[in-house]
């Protein structure tokens, strides 16, 4: 006779070896962290003993969860967003949560689509690197009909909402002050559009720069649209004019490489005719000639920040809404110089 496979081992065969509840087993398995380590380990000997195999999927179901978060983010392929994501996947890995990204690149439609997973409770939590409740579209939907959420990088004007990012008021103005040490009184800040609530922070950040300066500086916005073309444009637009600055305090460093690029082909030297500085500290800011200086943003701590501010809430810790900014630190590289003594003459 065939010997009758063996009985799988069950949860409560797990807590009556390690002599404790029920919960505590299932405490020990989803959140180790919160469980004495004497009683982890008996937890974990007994489950080696038995063979116990938790089932995630029927245990999710029961309790009516997914342990999946989405990332909505307006584009996978912002140069933030990496370091971000890293941030991110470490603390949902540690925390035992998947993670799924949703890239909008801007659009309504792929927003709705999105929404299709957490409509269906596919998902637990949600992300928001947008800027916006989803859908863009319908911008009075209540908080209430999405689950809980947090904002990362981009702050949403829901007061329920937590906000993690980079303190940009702070950051600006501490790349202001720096420019203004070198000697610099004509200082333009190159703006992102009319619209991005983040070049408004660093435009508030920019102007109190200048407002506790010695002297009285006053201040000087282009707007550009947040890309390298847009830093070009600005430049051109800005040598239409009769004074021109001695230093750029670009959005990002995209508009700054773009305000270097277009410089350098008027036949400018920087830093020895203009100094610029871009916000970021992307990969590329350190492979330009020169190499710019710019604000680093903690790309990995807003992530980590975010997801365990977000988990929190879904454990049910008592977490209220509120913002979280992380200090910019200011990487001095080529691309700044002192102001000159006389301000250079316009080139054809």
């Amino acid at each position: 006779m065939t010997k009758p496979p063996a009985k799988p081992a069950t949860i409560e065969d797990v807590a009556k070896l390690a002599g404790v509840s029920i919960a505590t087993v299932s405490r020990a398995i989803r959140m180790p962290e919160k469980v004495a380590e004497s009683t982890r380990k008996r937890v974990t000997a007994a489950i080696a003993r038995t063979g116990y195999t938790a089932n995630a999927m029927a245990q999710n179901l029961r309790m009516k969860r997914s342990r999946m978060v989405m990332v909505l983010t307006p584009s996978i392929a912002d140069p933030n967003f990496p370091g971000i994501l890293i941030g991110l996947e470490k603390v949902a890995n540690a925390r035992d949560y998947g993670v799924l990204i949703g890239n909008t690149e801007g659009s309504i439609a792929l927003e709705e689509n999105h929404l299709r997973f957490l409509s269906s409770g596919m998902v637990d939590g949600l992300i928001l690197l947008t800027g916006h409740l989803p859908v863009a579209g319908q911008p009075q939907s209540p908080t209430s009909a999405f689950p809980p959420m947090v904002a990362a990088t981009r702050p949403i004007e829901r007061p329920e909402v937590s906000y993690i990012g980079v303190d940009n008021v702070s950051a600006a103005k501490m790349a202001t002050e720096y420019l203004i040490s070198l000697g610099h009184q004509k200082i333009v800040y190159v703006s992102s559009s009319s619209t991005d609530a983040v070049s408004d922070l660093r435009s508030d950040g920019y102007r109190r720069g200048l407002a506790e300066a010695a002297g009285v500086l006053d201040e000087w916005i282009i707007e550009g649209d947040g890309s390298s073309e847009g830093g070009r444009a600005a430049v051109e637009r800005l040598f239409i004019k009769d004074t021109l600055p001695t230093a750029f305090f670009c959005f990002n460093d995209d508009t700054a490489i773009g305000v270097i690029g277009a410089l350098q082909l008027r036949g400018y030297n920087v830093p020895k005719d203009f100094s610029v500085i871009g916000f970021d500290d992307i990969p590329f800011s350190n492979n330009i000639t020169p190499a710019l200086t710019t604000i680093r943003q903690p790309r990995s701590q807003i992530g980590e920040h975010a997801m365990n501010q977000l988990l929190d809430k879904l454990a049910g810790e008592d977490t209220q809404a509120g913002d979280v900014l992380l200090h910019g630190d200011l990487v001095v590289r080529e691309s700044c110089g002192p102001a000159a003594a006389v301000y250079v003459t316009r080139r054809s």
